[in-house]
C-alpha cells in the first residue's frame, strides 16, 4: 500500500466525485479509478458505492479513511521534520492540549522561543485527556497538556506553575448566584453539565456521598458550548475557573466549589521519544522556566 495511493483514497472520500478528486489531484479520472480499483483488490474489499454522480465510503472504506488520515498526517509530518533537522532557526512543533488558564504560561513560552527561533512553526491540537494522549501515542504529537497525574509508566512530565480550581457557571438571575461558594449539597437534584473526564475523575470523589444524588444533563468538551446551555437555564456547568466570560454584560456567575476542588496540568511527552532539534530546545527552555516559577 502507497502513501501516494492513500492520498487519492482520501482526495475522493473528501470530494465524493472521481472528476472532482481527479482534477484536485492533477491527475486523469482512468489513472484514479485504476489506483482506487488496485487497492480495492489489495485489501480485498469494497470501500466505496458508486451513484450516478456521487461516490459514497462503505464501512470498510470510513474505517480505511480514519487510518489513512494518521498516516498521512504521519509521513508528512516526518518529511517536515528532516527537512528542518539542520534548521537552526525554526521547525515544527506539535501540541495537543487541554481547556484551562494555565495553557497561558505555555503560550508566554512559545512567544519567547519564537524570539530566538523566528521560524517556528507550531501546531495546536485541543481535546480531553483521552484525545490528546491517544494522538501522542501515535506519534502524532510531540507534546500533550492534560489535567490529570499523567502515567508514569508511558510518560515525562513537567508540572504547570499553578493549579486551576473548579467552580459552578450558574445564570446571574439563579438563586445560587448570591452564594459564595458551592457545596455539593447545592447542586443535588440540579441539572448539571461537565465533560465525561472530570465528572468521573474529579467530580465523584469531590462529591462523595452525595454523587448519587448528582445529575448529569449533559457532557461537553468544551466549556463555551456547555455555559451557553447554562445561560438559557437549562442546567450549572462544572468547569474551571477562568475558561467562562462570567462579566456582568453576559449574565453568568463563577462559584467556586467547597470545599475548593483543584486540578494540576501537566506538559506531557512519550518516554524514550525522539526529538527533532527544535523540539528538543523547546524542551529545555520550558524545563529551566518552569524551574524557576
Amino acid at each position: 500500500m502507497e502513501i501516494r495511493t492513500l492520498r487519492y483514497f482520501l482526495a475522493v472520500a473528501r470530494e465524493e466525485n472521481m472528476s472532482r478528486a481527479a482534477e484536485q489531484l492533477h491527475v486523469t479520472q482512468p489513472t484514479l479509478s485504476k489506483a482506487l480499483r488496485v487497492l480495492e483488490d489489495e485489501l480485498g474489499k469494497k470501500l466505496f458505492i458508486r451513484h450516478s454522480f456521487s461516490i459514497a465510503l462503505t464501512e470498510e472504506g470510513v474505517l480505511l479513511r480514519n487510518r489513512a488520515e494518521d498516516l498521512i498526517f504521519m509521513a508528512d509530518k516526518i518529511e517536515r521534520e528532516f527537512l528542518t533537522l539542520d534548521d537552526i532557526t525554526g521547525g515544527d512543533i506539535y501540541f495537543g492540549l487541554a481547556e484551562s488558564y494555565q495553557i497561558r504560561y505555555l503560550a508566554r513560552e512559545i512567544l519567547a522561543f519564537k524570539e530566538t527561533y523566528p521560524d517556528l512553526r507550531y501546531h495546536i491540537t485541543s481535546g480531553d485527556t483521552e484525545q490528546v494522549t491517544e494522538k501522542l501515542d501515535k506519534g502524532l504529537l510531540d507534546f500533550a497538556v492534560i489535567c490529570e497525574a499523567p502515567d508514569e509508566r508511558k510518560y515525562n512530565h513537567i508540572l504547570f506553575p499553578e493549579a486551576d480550581y473548579f467552580g459552578a457557571v450558574v445564570p446571574a438571575s439563579s438563586a445560587l448566584a448570591e452564594k459564595e461558594c458551592i457545596t455539593a449539597q447545592d447542586l443535588a437534584g440540579r441539572p448539571l453539565f461537565c465533560s465525561e473526564q472530570s465528572w468521573e475523575n474529579d467530580i465523584r470523589p469531590w462529591a462523595g456521598d452525595t454523587f448519587p444524588e448528582l445529575q448529569l444533563e449533559g457532557s461537553f468538551r468544551l466549556s463555551y458550548n456547555g455555559s451557553m446551555f447554562a445561560k438559557e437555564g437549562l442546567g450549572i456547568l462544572l468547569t474551571l475557573n477562568n475558561l467562562i466570560n462570567t462579566s456582568p454584560e453576559n449574565g453568568l456567575v463563577f462559584l467556586p466549589l467547597a470545599p475548593r476542588l483543584e486540578i494540576r496540568m501537566y506538559l506531557i511527552w512519550n518516554k524514550y521519544q525522539s526529538f527533532t532539534p527544535i523540539a528538543e530546545r523547546f524542551l529545555k527552555q520550558i524545563k529551566d522556566s518552569f524551574a524557576n516559577k
